[in-house]
């Protein structure tokens, strides 16, 4: 079984689907005539403005935004760039960076699509994300992949955002402090239970509090790291360029790595950090408090940009400047370790960052399973997938989880082929809606 599902899964994160995440990014960002690299600043004073938000929704513009990231600034911004910098060599972070580029693009056109398409459930309640824009944007022989998402997506997130998540913590706790993992899978059930069982508005403010804190303590502990060590900066941006080109050379416990390699390892990687095309992240875009698609877009491409070129660059650079990577260890342990030998007590910045960046994973998701649910079988599942999520937390810190680990990351890459689909079909659509945004001075400025 673990064989299979591991062959299915080289096969999904295979050349076949990176070609496919960064060419639909490729695509929409030259359909928008790169908007979305040039329109930073103007996306970062939307997201400022949007505290409360114009128009109908649940939450604001900006609570949208910390929802998403609270789903995407996690595991793999400690563990998944340590990862794939074990594996593919310094020159992966290079290729995280170019997916970030044309993931924004990606991203923008996913909340775009989410909230044009968006509906209101039985309860009052908005609804959106890639089964909406798939059953409401296109023709009927394409509904099935809108139906085929929503069961990818509400699998997936029983295994990637929480039972591995919760088995993550229970490990680093138990490593660092002894934590029996049954305790801290009860806790967690508790804490997680607290938020998720009162819906999307509780979700948010809690996101909206503890993503901006969490991603500001942990940037900044990098950059005291990046500051001390400032000679070694110029060094360590030239060895990840000039690997992401030639490959890297086997060193200490280090086994070498080709071109090929750092390329699929840093694009795999870093579509697990920022999710750019797996379609989860509109799901949240959609609940926002705006009569306006393309503002909402905006805001939603800042969460690859904060989620990759920011955090997941900050644990690259502190790998790379402290010179960790040729050991041979992978991981949040590659983490933990140049932390560690940046200054006394290092290794507990990564182990906080975990525990917290897991949490606020678990919340998220929680919330794009639910949505899914809603989706197949209507608001009365609600409770049932609310509770049913909370009761697998402690379960997952006392089972192995390799297999569903890889159940659930194929599960992932599946999610995004209906996306990614209904994205290029809907790119003309996109593309029309930004030109009439920025063409209309009054709405635009």
């Amino acid at each position: 079984m673990a064989d299979l599902v591991a062959t299915i899964n080289g096969w999904a994160w295979g050349p076949v689907m990176l070609v496919l995440l960064l060419g639909t990014g490729l695509y929409l960002s030259l359909g928008l005539h790169f908007m979305t690299v040039r329109r930073i600043p103007a996306a970062m004073r939307l997201m400022l403005q949007g505290r409360q938000g114009r128009g109908e929704g649940d939450i604001s513009p900006f609570s949208a935004l910390m929802t998403s990231l609270s789903a995407t600034i996690g595991t793999g911004n400690i563990a998944g760039v340590a990862t794939a910098v074990a594996l593919g060599g310094p020159g992966a972070l290079f290729w995280m960076w170019i997916t970030a580029l044309v993931g924004m693009a990606t991203k923008y056109a996913e909340a775009v699509c989410a909230v044009h398409f968006r509906e209101q459930d039985e309860q009052g309640n908005y609804s959106g994300g890639p089964m909406y824009y798939i059953r409401n944007g296109l023709h009927r022989r394409w509904h099935w992949l809108g139906i085929a998402f929503a069961v990818f997506g509400g699998l997936a997130g029983f295994g990637l955002a929480n039972t591995v998540q919760s088995n993550s913590v229970s490990q680093v706790l138990q490593d660092a402090f002894s934590v029996p993992p049954l305790a801290t899978g009860l806790v967690l059930m508790a804490l997680v239970g607290a938020v998720v069982l009162g819906g999307i508005r509780r979700i948010a403010s809690v996101a909206s509090f503890l993503v901006p804190i969490m991603a500001l303590s942990y940037v900044l502990m990098s950059l005291v790291v990046i500051l001390v060590n400032m000679e070694e900066v110029p060094g360590a941006v030239a060895t990840i360029v000039e690997a992401a080109f030639t490959g890297t050379a086997a060193a200490g416990g280090f086994a070498g790595a080709t071109v090929w390699a750092a390329l699929r390892f840093g694009v795999a990687r870093g579509i697990f950090s920022n999710e750019a095309g797996l379609g989860s992240a509109p799901i949240a875009h959609a609940a926002a408090r705006t009569d306006q698609p393309v503002q909402q877009g905006m805001i939603a491409m800042l969460g690859t940009f904060i989620d990759t070129l920011i955090v997941c660059t900050m644990t690259g650079l502190v790998i790379v400047i402290m010179d960790v990577w040729p050991t041979g260890v992978s991981g949040a342990s590659l983490t933990s370790m140049a932390f560690a030998q940046a200054f006394p007590g290092g290794e507990y910045v990564v182990t906080l960052g975990l525990c917290l960046f897991a949490f606020t994973t678990m919340i998220g998701w929680s919330f794009y399973g639910e949505r899914c649910v809603v989706f197949l079988f209507g608001t009365h599942a609600i409770l049932p997938f609310r509770v049913a999520w909370v009761l697998a937390i402690p379960v997952g810190t006392v089972v192995e989880l390799n297999l569903v680990w890889l159940i659930a990351d194929t599960l992932n890459a599946f999610m995004a082929i209906p996306n990614l689909i209904a994205l290029i079909l809907l790119g003309p659509l996109v593309f029309r809606l930004t030109r009439d945004y920025w063409s209309n001075p009054l709405i635009a400025h």
